[in-house]
């Protein structure tokens, strides 16, 4: 899992400008990928340098330029030289451990956000910053490192999906972040089976492993959280925003957004009490048994004291000491012991202290 905020002092009073990559190497080699389509075509090309770009779009078609990885500083540089972009967006795209936002430029509208992912081999999910830019004809997206997230929305692409080869950056942005958003849901339902299914070991086998596996849980959801929340904010900003790039008739979408980032961080929060459920219903489990624990070692005092009481005066080292002489002292004695018990353990029943 990724850490919270982590900065350098070296980065201390540098321009906002300045282009330093804030984050992990996570792919070998950039890649760079471009689709551009229309209602009539589809064309797919991978890029060799950043001189290739496309610019703008032919035939009223729209581009979307996506790049994987982030730490080519120079590739990064010839990218916005070659699109022509704002020195602040570029440096942004590079601040990965950034809050998700949303910012108007002159030619661009700009957004970030986290983006999480669940691998199913070994039962982790990884976080990455997704960038995303677009005016009216190009769409710009940079991911950390290559991922089939998108792949959804490239095949509705290919497959003539009519709302989306009809419409324009916009709803291309809109259907990139819903993608973002619905794996949100998802992650969070694969969490919300976990803790569920972890009350039943809480109530079969309360030991340090469950405060542990709580722990890890909450640890891993205040991360996710970390991303959600601040990404409705932004969700809620893009619906209201008033720019010639997006177009009216997509408003409706982008409160969908809204609406099931809304859905996101209801969940997350219902997960985060349950957990905190759980948690207390743990160590009221092992208050209980302390109790009974406490009040089995009570009763079993209570019924030696007076039994300690006699075989202490009976024990006494005086010559002259009364019955001792009598033949069957000791099994009167015994038998006394054994009666007091007797009538003790019937009282505590008695009062359902057993």
């Amino acid at each position: 899992m990724a850490g919270y905020l982590k900065t350098s002092k070296d980065e201390i009073g540098l321009s906002p400008q300045e282009l330093i990559f804030r984050g992990k190497r996570k792919i070998d080699e950039v890649l760079l990928r471009s689709i551009e389509f229309n209602e009539s075509s589809v064309e797919e090309n991978l890029i060799e340098s950043a001189k290739n770009l496309p610019e703008s779009s032919s035939n009223n078609a729209v581009t979307w330029i996506n790049v994987d990885g982030l730490h080519d500083l120079q590739l990064i540089k010839d990218i916005g030289d070659t699109l022509d972009l704002d020195r602040l967006l570029l440096a942004d795209v590079l601040e990965t451990n950034a809050r998700p936002k949303i910012h108007e430029y002159e030619k661009w509208i700009f957004l970030s956000l986290k983006m999480v992912q669940y691998n199913e081999e070994n039962e982790h999910f990884s976080v990455e910053n997704l960038s995303i830019m677009f005016n009216h004809n190009v769409l710009i997206s940079f991911q950390e490192k290559k991922g089939d997230v998108f792949e959804p929305v490239r095949e509705r692409i290919r497959n003539h999906k009519r709302t989306l080869r009809d419409s324009k950056t916009d709803y291309l942005a809109f259907a990139l972040l819903d993608t973002v958003i619905d794996h949100y849901l998802y992650v969070l339902s694969l969490f919300g089976e976990k803790i569920e299914s972890f009350e039943d070991v809480i109530l079969d086998k309360p030991d340090k492993n469950v405060i542990e596996q709580i722990n890890l849980f909450k640890k891993e959801l205040n991360y996710i959280r970390k991303g959600i929340k601040p990404a409705r904010e932004m969700a809620l900003a893009l619906s209201k925003i008033e720019s010639d790039f997006i177009h009216k008739k997509n408003d409706v979408h982008f409160k969908e957004l809204v609406s099931n980032m809304n859905q996101a961080s209801d969940t997350l929060d219902s997960y985060r009490e349950l957990l905190s459920d759980q948690l207390n219903i743990y160590h009221m489990i092992i208050s209980s048994k302390l109790n009974d624990i406490m009040k089995f070692l009570t009763i079993f005092s209570v019924i030696f004291i007076p039994l300690t009481f006699i075989a202490g005066i009976y024990g006494t080292n005086f010559e002259f000491l009364p019955e001792l002489q009598i033949k069957y002292g000791y099994f009167i004695m015994l038998g006394v012991m054994a009666v007091i018990t007797i009538l003790m353990l019937f009282y505590f029943k008695r009062k359902k202290w057993l």
